[in-house]
């Protein structure tokens, strides 16, 4: 396998191009990407086949195929890509940290920032310790690391490292930025399943944003509302 095995999946995808799709996908995200118009469940079929006739990139063979789908313009080529990352995640390590950070920096928006975020990052730091990476990219200026660094512990659960979660949150709890006050409500809700009183206590004891204080209580309200009592 070598560089030939991304040029012969962009021919598969270019080969599917769908005008009528097309221009609804590039709308619904603002006209930022071009779209081949290829839908998921086609993609999920096109790639599934493509993997069967030409087997599944190694993780060793991954950095320079993923490069080659990142470059280019259409959308669905990184969607492909974060796909076969998430093919071989169980292998990624640390030093897969600067690639995934290539990443959120190119062709940066929200679908692609948020599975970096909880299915690579997040999976990457469930047994590696070296923070390095977070504490860089939670004091970047680059909106979308911070991002990552607030939402990677999103599936985590109760091994969630609550005293990290909050500090990253109140680094930015100031921000104006629309997809850091949401990534702080979307952490703290869902956070908020594990530890609820944790969570009502933090949000009622810090000020935050009105957006982030809305979407952090929203399960909290919602329990309270069907009679559990979580919030005290």
């Amino acid at each position: 396998m070598n560089h030939n095995y991304a040029d012969k999946l962009i021919a598969q995808l270019k080969g599917h191009q769908n005008d009528e799709n097309r221009e609804a996908m590039e709308a619904y995200m603002r006209n930022q990407f071009d779209f081949f118009g290829i839908k998921t469940p086609e993609r999920t079929i096109l790639l599934r086949d493509f993997l069967k006739e030409n087997g599944k990139p190694s993780v060793e063979e991954l950095p320079d195929i993923v490069r080659s789908l990142w470059a280019e313009p259409q959308r669905e080529c990184q969607y492909i890509a974060l796909t076969l990352l998430d093919k071989q995640s169980r292998h990624l390590k640390k030093e897969h940290l600067s690639l995934l950070e290539e990443l959120a920096i190119e062709k940066s928006w929200w679908d692609t920032i948020d599975h970096i975020a909880s299915n690579l990052v997040g999976k990457i730091y469930r047994t590696e310790d070296d923070d390095a990476y977070l504490e860089k990219w939670i004091k970047s200026e680059n909106m979308w690391l911070n991002r990552i660094s607030i939402l990677h512990q999103l599936k985590y659960k109760e091994n969630t490292d609550q005293s990290r979660l909050f500090r990253y949150i109140l680094l930015h709890r100031d921000s104006k930025e629309f997809f850091i006050q949401k990534a702080i409500g979307w952490a703290l809700r869902e956070y908020s399943k594990t530890n609820p009183k944790g969570v009502f206590q933090f949000i009622t004891t810090n000020e935050l944003a009105p957006l982030s204080t809305r979407e952090g209580l929203k399960h909290i309200k919602k329990a309270e509302k069907e009679g559990k009592s979580v919030g005290q």
